[in-house]
């Protein structure tokens, strides 16, 4: 099964979580409706986004087989055969849009918001698939935007409101990661000698201007969020006091990209690296003890 579940690239379903931003945030975690909403939308955008990782790895199935890393994915590989790739792809569509019907008679509501949000997401992702992820900044703020879409999904299969604070600290944020990732593939064709037009328009110095900018913007936006008066009254305005978590985490980032050179896959970083791992479990710790237990 591990062939395909890289076919299906289940470890980056991670980036998934986002769904539920929107209710970790109004503090209705513990609300059993509301969390298995959102564990639904978790699981519709997973197969989503395996859709659009199957569709991509199809279509790049030669320039992978020409990278040092690609070259080991199921297609490029030869590990699964494109007509198990194309007869896995359609079961997933079928799934996923069985799935939001289900979704929809269990929970007796009307869920077409949400269901818009993943087809944008999925037509969006076919334009960057075979076309858009050649044009320089345009590619990467495809990237930022699936997050925004990740957010808006959750917020709107669990009729949460989202704060405009939010939507755009998630845009920055997600920015950051794909110009990480873009620089990490930059330095790996100035050592392999081996470019793809994905990289046409960026340099190593672009990239680490992109990514300095984006850093900043991220910090000042999460600075905002924590001190908006709709955020402070409805946790505490101690929460202005996680902005430390956030800006080590940034730092420990930019100490990878910058000076190791490991972050060509931002997702890596979430799994491999201690510090940002216990920096966002204490986080996480910080705003659980900020909803829960505000008093």
């Amino acid at each position: 099964m591990k062939k395909y579940f890289k076919l299906l690239r289940v470890e980056q379903w991670v980036k998934n979580l986002f769904v539920f931003v929107p209710l970790f945030f109004s503090g209705n975690i513990t609300n059993l409706d509301l969390l298995t909403k959102s564990i639904f939308a978790f699981i519709i955008f997973s197969l989503a986004a395996s859709v659009v990782y199957i569709l991509n790895d199809y279509n790049d199935i030669e320039a992978d087989k020409q990278h040092p890393e690609k070259r080991r994915r199921p297609l490029a590989s030869g590990a699964i055969s494109k007509s198990q790739a194309i007869g896995i792809f359609i079961g997933l569509i079928a799934a996923d849009i069985a799935l939001v019907f289900f979704a929809q008679a269990y929970f007796h509501e009307q869920l077409w918001k949400f269901a818009t949000i993943v087809g944008f997401y999925f037509v969006m992702n076919l334009g960057y698939t075979f076309k858009l992820k050649h044009v320089p900044i345009i590619d990467i703020s495809i990237i930022a935007i699936g997050f925004v879409l990740r957010v808006l999904a959750g917020g709107y299969i669990t009729g949460i409101n989202i704060s405009q604070w939010a939507i755009l600290l998630t845009f920055v944020l997600a920015l950051v990661l794909a110009i990480g990732k873009r620089r990490g593939e930059l330095i790996n064709a100035q050592v392999s000698g081996k470019t793809r037009r994905a990289l046409d328009g960026y340099n190593v110095q672009f990239a680490d201007i992109a990514l300095s900018i984006s850093v900043t913007l991220a910090i000042v936006c999460y600075l905002m969020f924590t001190l908006s008066p709709e955020v402070q009254e409805r946790f505490h305005e101690r929460v202005f006091y996680t902005v430390i978590f956030v800006v080590f985490a940034f730092l420990r980032y930019l100490q990878q990209t910058l000076v190791y050179n490991r972050t060509e896959s931002p997702t890596k970083i979430v799994y491999r690296d201690r510090y940002i791992q216990l920096t966002l479990l204490l986080w996480v710790a910080a705003f659980l003890i900020q909803i829960y237990f505000k008093k």
